[in-house]
This record gives structure tokens, C-alpha cells and sequence, in this order.
């Protein structure tokens, strides 16, 4: 194994090409490659967009990229791995109520899973993303941290990390922000300066979610009542596939004051609704918890806590309770918590670790 040989995951995008060309200038041994994952087929009408996950166009860019820098370029077809592991359980975890998080996944399973795979096979000392996370070498272990752009920082879906991981990986542009990575771009002249940002659903040809899963699906079409919340029926929905947590427009209800989706309650197939004040709760579980430093905490922890991706972190102890799971208290009252979603813990700077909400 060759630690300077680096193998960059590249998109065609302009983050995971900066990524390649400061690894090539530190004198890195380069080799580009991009994971050509599963996405809807073409557009069939006039006002639909073709799909935006891989697009010839992408991989031409990316092709392109290494051709400035100089380095291999190499495309691999994960498509039937990533609709196994990925598409196939996104509508699997809405068919049950459930708001998943499919960029976790695919980390997890695509990115740091098969092409670190790829990447030792090929004699590589490190796989490198463009992901503004950074590591950092601490007693023998690597911590995990958040990118210094707070409004970038993409540590939330790499918390399910392992040493064997974050010990093999680099991230070059986590110590940078987005103008910095765009104004490297274009002094080194790279095709992808200006790109603009790609979806977090990217294998949704049109950001249709809903559609996409009705079409996925004729099973997730399944009529239940709305209640409120004492309980009384006040209308019908056609799936709770449609409705997440915190949710107000699409009710489809007219009341004396906005509505939004309380609760899903799968045993029932119903959507229980109520006013913004029904939305906080101060405590969730999780499972499948993971400590990207491979240690459970002993006792309670104080961490703030993230519930989705773009959420505002929130004060609250997490509590170990054995079994890979955990229970989270917060000191107030949070709106909008949503099983399926991950609740990912810090440390200042540090990942502590993370889990899937259960309830």
C-alpha cells in the first residue's frame, strides 16, 4: 500500500475536483475516479428535467478535470449497488412512516464502502472526498470534525465513520469555504469554477419526491384518516409516504389555525395533526448508534444535537443505554423530530457520534 497514492472520488462538481488538485500539489500520486450510481430514467415530457445524478455531462467535466490536472481518470458502474443499498430502502423506510436520510447511507455503504475498497485494491494509501469535514489525529485515534464552513460543513452524514475509515481518508477543502474552493478553482483554471451546487437527492430526476415515490410504488398509495390531536377524524390522506414530521403545506385541511403533521402512526396508517405548538418534544431514542471513536460513554453526556442535516444544533444529554442505542434529552422543547432521521451529537468540533431516530 502506497500512502502516496490517493484515490479522489470525484463528481464532476467543483468541491471533489479543488479536493484533487490541492492533493496533486502537495505531490500526491492522483487517481480520479467517479462511482456511476443509479438514477431515474429521461425525462418524458416537455417541462420535466432530466435526471441530475451522474449525468453524461457530469462525467464529461470530471473527465475533464483530470485531463487539466493531469492525473487518471476512471469510471466505475455502482448502479445495481446503489439502488440495492440505497434507493430500494429510501422507499422501503417511507412505505413505514419513516423520513430517511439517503446521503447517509450512501456514504456509508457507496462512497466509503465499496470505492475505499476500489481505492486499497488499487495500492492506495488514502481515499479523498469533497466533503468539508475534517480529521484530526488525536492518542492514536482520529477524531472526526466539522468543516470551518458552518454553512458547508457535511460531518452530519459521515458520523457513521469507523476508525478503519477516518484513518484511510482525507478531506482537503474541510479547512476551507465555498468561495475560497471556487476562487482556487478558477485560479487553477479548472472547467467547474462556477458549477452550480447539486441536489442532496440526486438520484430524483425533477426533486419530486413524492412523485418519484408514487411512481416507485403503488403500494405507498394507501388511504388513511387525518386526526387530530385528541384523536377525531378531520379528513383522509393517500399515503403517509407523504407526509413527514413538521410538514404544513399538502394537509389539504382547512382550519382556524395552520395545521402540520404532529405524528405518523403506522399500525393505525394515520396522520395525526395539530397546531406548531404540539411539534416540540424534549426527548428521542435512537438506534443503530455509532461512536466514530469506537467508544461508548460511560455516563451521560452533555453534546449538542442535530436531528437533520440542516437543523440547529440543540443542548441535550445522551445517554448510552447499551444495544447501539441511546436516549436523548434536550434541555428544551424541540419541534420537527422525525423517525428515519439521524440525530448526530458534537463535541465542540467533534462528531461524538449517531443514530437513527426510532421515536
Amino acid at each position: 500500500m502506497s500512502n502516496t497514492r490517493v484515490v479522489v472520488a470525484m463528481s464532476g462538481g467543483v468541491d471533489s475536483s479543488v479536493a484533487a488538485a490541492l492533493l496533486v500539489d502537495q505531490g500526491y500520486e492522483v487517481l480520479g475516479i467517479m462511482a456511476r450510481l443509479w438514477a431515474e430514467g429521461p425525462a418524458i415530457g416537455p417541462n420535466e428535467s432530466a435526471n441530475r445524478c451522474c449525468t453524461p455531462g457530469a462525467v464529461d467535466d470530471a473527465r475533464r478535470v483530470a485531463s487539466v490536472l493531469g492525473i487518471p481518470f476512471y469510471l466505475l458502474n455502482l448502479e445495481a449497488m446503489f439502488k440495492a443499498c440505497v434507493v430500494d430502502p429510501f422507499v422501503s423506510e417511507y412505505a413505514r412512516g419513516r423520513t430517511p436520510n439517503p446521503c447517509i447511507v450512501c456514504n456509508r455503504e457507496i462512497r466509503f464502502g465499496r470505492l475505499m475498497q476500489h481505492a486499497m485494491a488499487l495500492d492506495a494509501g488514502y481515499l479523498a472526498t469533497g466533503h468539508y469535514a475534517r480529521v484530526e489525529q488525536v492518542a492514536g485515534h482520529v477524531r472526526l470534525l466539522k468543516g470551518v464552513d458552518s454553512q458547508k460543513d457535511q460531518s452530519y452524514v459521515l458520523y457513521s465513520l469507523g476508525q478503519e475509515e477516518l484513518k484511510r481518508v482525507l478531506f482537503p477543502i474541510g479547512h476551507l469555504t465555498k468561495g475560497e474552493v471556487r476562487e482556487i478553482a478558477r485560479r487553477r483554471h479548472l472547467p467547474v469554477a462556477d458549477r452550480a451546487e447539486s441536489m442532496d437527492l440526486c438520484f430524483v430526476r425533477d426533486g419530486d419526491c413524492h412523485r418519484f415515490l408514487r411512481e416507485c410504488s403503488s403500494d405507498l398509495v394507501h388511504p388513511g384518516p387525518i386526526l387530530d390531536t385528541a384523536g377525531h377524524e378531520i379528513g383522509r390522506h393517500q399515503g403517509l409516504a407523504f407526509f413527514t414530521v413538521g410538514q404544513r403545506r399538502g394537509i389539504g385541511l382547512a382550519a382556524r389555525v395552520p395545521l402540520y403533521v404532529i405524528r405518523l402512526e403506522p399500525a393505525s396508517n394515520a396522520v395525526v395533526v395539530g397546531p406548531a405548538e404540539a411539534l416540540g418534544r424534549q426527548s428521542l431514542r435512537v438506534t443503530d448508534v455509532h461512536y466514530p471513536e469506537c467508544e461508548s460513554p460511560e455516563s451521560p453526556m452533555r453534546v449538542v444535537v442535530k436531528i437533520r442535516y440542516r437543523s440547529v444544533p440543540e443542548p441535550a444529554t445522551w445517554t448510552d443505554a447499551g444495544g447501539r442505542t441511546a436516549q436523548v434529552t434536550f434541555d428544551q422543547p424541540v419541534r420537527d423530530i422525525s423517525p428515519g432521521q439521524s440525530a448526530v451529537a458534537y463535541s465542540g468540533d467533534t462528531v461524538f457520534g449517531g443514530g437513527i431516530i426510532c421515536e
